[in-house]
């Protein structure tokens, strides 16, 4: 008589995904790591034997909109897993590049898109969570002896961060992730993991739009909000470059069914600002915020306003609840 088989252990539905801090300047020390900062969506990959999903930061199953993604997944050499990673569009210099992910979703052009793996929490029905980062990283490069189309492990150096992030600045890319190498995985923890970016990029709530000018179709420029931690919206500027045609066209049809007559900010903008005098108030069609855009900028003015402001995609994968004001890179 054949002895029971043990049950396996399925992997997480879903886990709540470690976050980051921004930071200065990334951490120097031994009992740090240091991976690049992709410019995409964070993303975890569940493999539970021929079902796969790929699940977003707040839970979300975008299995169906990634099928090349999922089908690149079953290459892993595993029965269960649970990895974490972020899903990028890659140009042709390595780089990872937001709106082209954006534009490749918009385009049904998904094909191309390629998972870089940094995280594994759960494997072949042993959850590893626990371990030390430096281990679970170890397992994880484990599972890429061979080139995977669409898959690829995030590679990181340790110690020397603030080298690390000015190679990666002179390399264009966004910045660095610093993590430390000794720690647990750690849901929702934002001090065990550090962000320092190369340029000032953060997520802001599209509160209205204005009508366009001259030969620009469809909209003029994306009014932008964000939360303060007792819950007000406020007014941060305005983004009118970065974004082509397809996307002016696209926006309009977005946020057209988000018309409000109703101003949704807590606080008027300042009347030094472009749209702080009445006139110019009537002019701007309001929506309820709800979309949430990512832009690159300079800095706050003392008025608490963006400078040069430059649109780089609209973020799904981040409800508007979540935007709160982050501190500009020195």
């Amino acid at each position: 008589m054949n002895p029971a088989k043990p049950n396996r252990t399925h992997p997480p539905k879903w886990i709540e995904p470690q976050l980051t801090r921004l930071v200065d300047e990334a951490p120097n020390g031994p009992d740090w790591l240091h991976e690049i900062k992709y410019d995409g969506y964070r993303m975890h990959a569940r493999i539970d034997g021929s079902d796969i999903r790929l699940l977003t930061r707040t839970g979300l199953d975008w299995s169906h909109r990634y099928q090349a993604t999922i089908a690149a997944l079953r290459a892993l050499p595993v029965k269960e897993a649970y990895v974490d990673g972020e899903l990028c569009a890659v140009r042709a210099d390595g780089v990872t590049s937001f709106s082209r992910l954006q534009a490749a979703m918009d385009e049904g052009r998904t094909g191309d898109l390629v998972f870089f793996a940094f995280d594994l929490l759960f494997l072949n029905g042993e959850s590893i969570a626990k371990l030390p980062l430096i281990e679970r990283k170890a397992r994880l490069e484990g599972l890429f002896s061979t080139d995977m189309p669409g898959l690829r492990f995030s590679d990181h150096v340790i110690g020397d961060g603030p080298t690390f992030r000015k190679h990666a600045c002179r390399l264009a890319l966004e910045g660095a992730i610093s993590k430390r190498i000794d720690r647990a995985y750690a849901s929702g923890n934002r001090g065990l993991w550090v962000k320092s970016k190369c340029l000032n990029r953060e997520e802001f709530i599209v509160v209205g739009w204005t009508d366009p000018t001259g030969s620009r179709p469809h909209i003029g420029s994306l009014l932008l909000g964000y939360y303060t931690d007792d819950g007000r919206l406020l007014y941060a500027g305005r983004a009118g470059t970065g974004i082509t045609v397809a996307e002016l066209k696209r926006l309009a049809r977005r946020l057209g069914p988000l018309q409000t007559a109703r101003m949704p900010l807590d606080v008027p903008p300042p009347r030094e600002s472009r749209f702080g005098s009445p006139l110019e108030l009537s002019r701007v069609h309001w929506v309820r915020p709800e979309v949430v855009v990512e832009v690159t900028y300079l800095t706050w003015t003392e008025d608490n306003l963006l400078r040069q402001v430059s649109y780089q995609g609209e973020r799904q994968d981040k409800p508007a609840r979540q935007v709160v004001r982050s501190p500009p890179h020195p």
